[in-house]
């Protein structure tokens, strides 16, 4: 697969056009995945494995490549398919998710397509919760499955989400206690709530741009948004529409100017900080830590109780 992907920063000129690139895989069915290439940084051959002592089942060894030692996940058996047979007629997607680099060990690699990503849909409503389906598309005809990662590694290697103890909000009291927060992964929907509750924040969650957006219209419709909500905190990659399309539609509503975006999103190896004033964001955070969000959210609802 030497070849089979350029550096994955030359591929951020689609961001903020509302456009991804896709690579294509299989995990041993007829069923095609798909992984956003901003989180992939090489695909190889699978290398020799290091078994390790008490590792979780779908962790088939460790990896040494280019003085790091990475773990390797079987993601068809993290996700209930059958897991590789042969190691040695395999391909491993390294990627860096939430500040970690890991591998995922996958049957084949296809090829790399270039979308929009109002064309990468929600999955349908019957999956349900215990689904490893963040979002579905079509392609040549064939249903492609984007598989919701956070999740995988969630499980697979665990998540931290209580705040320090002594990390007490010192907000301004005036503002609203409530902030609406966009991410098309459940877990991490679910990681920024409990983190918000500790610090005394109700939430609204949305699962992708195009509702948070259709739910600000309706606040708005119904009187001023800022007195119901203090901020927003928006994932990058979701279906329908991105982060960054999100922001540049809020900030070019009348109704919503002035309204605080934060991005949060675990595009943190590849993440150009440009963009957040490209597409006119407040602040950036990497996914996920608990202290670092928390922080975060508070010093922004202190910024904006001085605006």
């Amino acid at each position: 697969m030497v070849g089979v992907l350029d550096s994955v920063d030359q591929r951020t000129r689609l961001a903020g056009h509302n456009r991804l690139e896709l690579l294509l895989f299989r995990l041993g069915t007829k069923q095609v995945f798909g992984i956003n290439v901003f989180k992939v940084q090489e695909v190889i051959q699978c290398p020799a494995l290091t078994k390790v002592p008490k590792s979780h089942r779908v962790v088939r060894g460790i990896a040494s490549m280019r003085g790091k030692t990475i773990p390797v996940i079987d993601l068809g058996m993290a996700v209930g398919l059958r897991g590789v047979d042969d190691l040695t007629r395999c391909y491993v997607i390294i990627t860096e998710y939430n500040r970690k680099t890991q591998g995922f060990l996958v049957e084949g690699v296809d090829r790399i397509i270039n979308m929009n990503w109002e064309e990468i849909l929600p999955p349908p409503k019957g999956s349900g919760t215990a689904s490893y389906l963040t979002a579905v598309t079509r392609i040549d005809e064939k249903l492609v499955e984007i598989i919701d990662v956070e999740k995988v590694l969630a499980e697979v290697v665990g998540q931290i989400d209580h705040i320090s103890e002594g990390l007490v909000s010192t907000t301004d009291s005036s503002l609203p206690k409530h902030i609406l927060v966009v991410d098309d992964s459940s877990v991490a929907r679910n990681q920024v709530k409990r983190t918000l509750d500790q610090i005394g924040m109700q939430s609204t969650l949305a699962k992708n741009g195009r509702e948070a957006f259709d739910i600000l219209s309706q606040w708005a419709d119904e009187g001023a948004v800022h007195e119901r909500i203090a901020m927003v905190i928006s994932d990058i990659e979701m279906p329908e529409m991105d982060g960054y399309t999100l922001t540049k539609a809020v900030r070019g509503d009348p109704r919503l100017q002035g309204l605080y975006i934060l991005l949060h999103t675990s595009l943190s190896g590849v993440f150009n900080n440009a963009m957040v004033d490209k597409v006119g964001a407040d602040q950036f955070i990497a996914k996920f830590n608990a202290d670092e969000l928390a922080t975060g959210v508070m010093s922004a609802l202190n910024e904006i109780g001085t605006r």
